[in-house]
């Protein structure tokens, strides 16, 4: 008997720390973290109440100062819930939450929902249109990007490559790319030089894609052609002038010997952060509420 009441103290005080879920209020976006200004919550409203009109879909914002130690995908999933965003026979709701102090974001989306904006498509809006803007403290960017995303998104006219990262890139940025997968090339054309016989021509031929097309996606357009005309003429050039070197030969003897190998690989990730904001508050003078949809977790996350 003791245990049990022991056990529901220990329950029941879970219930009691939980966050608790803001009322919906009549309101699409709640700003409760104080991060956007009026006119972006005036005009966010004004859209996403005409976007509801013409579509159905329910779209609301919540902006919060921290999650009090609780995951982002509860929270939001009790938000949702609560709020019941989307139609009861359509459950065509979408949540966009912000925890500011956690530096957490989410995107909610509700099962009707989950087949045209997909839990790939909410990363990459979060990771493309709010973290950038996030990152500059500008959340009244990052948010209103976001939310033109995800309509766009569900109208299927979002794409999720919808940038060339590499074409953003500073020239100095493309050149400095382009010498260091170049270093790595050159390691095998380094090789190729100093092995006699058909394989090292055979390395010769085999490199030639690479010094010759890639250069068109890295560097600038003046300058694109400079890397295949230097591998194609220098490296008939210069294995000829090794083989007729001392030291050439000695080191072609070595390999011939011992042999030669070489090769790296590489693997790369992306992170991305952001900081907060100031600003103000809005409620609108007219009625919203949740029409009965329901979510299965479905969405993504991501933090700064």
């Amino acid at each position: 008997m003791r245990f049990a009441f022991l056990l529901f103290l220990f329950v029941t005080g879970l219930a009691v720390a939980q966050k608790p879920v803001p009322e919906l209020w009549g309101t699409r976006v709640h700003d409760d973290a104080h991060v956007l200004r009026h006119e972006t919550v005036e005009a966010l409203e004004a859209q996403l109440k005409a976007y509801e009109d013409s579509t159905s879909n329910q779209i609301a914002i919540l902006t919060i100062a921290s999650l009090e130690g609780e995951t982002i995908e509860e929270y939001s999933l009790r938000v949702a819930e609560k709020w019941k965003l989307g139609q009861k026979d359509k459950d065509n709701g979408v949540l966009l939450l912000i925890a500011v102090d956690d530096h957490k974001m989410r995107i909610e989306v509700g099962h009707g929902l989950e087949g045209v904006l997909t839990d790939a498509l909410s990363n990459r809006i979060i990771r493309n249109e709010m973290a950038p803007a996030f990152r500059r403290a500008d959340f009244d960017g990052g948010v209103t990007a976001a939310i033109t995303a995800i309509t766009k998104a569900i109208g299927g006219e979002y794409s999720a490559v919808d940038s060339n990262e590499i074409g953003e890139l500073s020239t100095t940025a493309r050149i400095l790319i382009g010498l260091g997968i170049y270093a790595f090339l050159g390691i095998f054309a380094f090789f190729g030089l100093f092995i006699k016989g058909g394989w090292g021509w055979f390395m010769y031929l085999f490199l030639t894609p690479f010094f010759s097309i890639f250069p068109a996606f890295v560097f600038p357009a003046h300058l694109w052609f400079v890397p295949g005309v230097s591998y194609l003429v220098g490296f008939p050039i210069i294995k000829w002038l090794v083989n007729q070197t001392s030291w050439g030969k000695k080191i072609a003897k070595k390999f011939k010997e011992g042999g030669g190998s070489g090769g790296s690989g590489g693997s790369w990730s992306s992170s991305s952060s952001w900081s907060s904001g100031s600003s103000s508050s809005w409620s609108s003078g007219s009625s919203f509420s949740g029409g009965g949809g329901s979510f299965g977790g479905g969405g993504s996350s991501g933090s700064w």
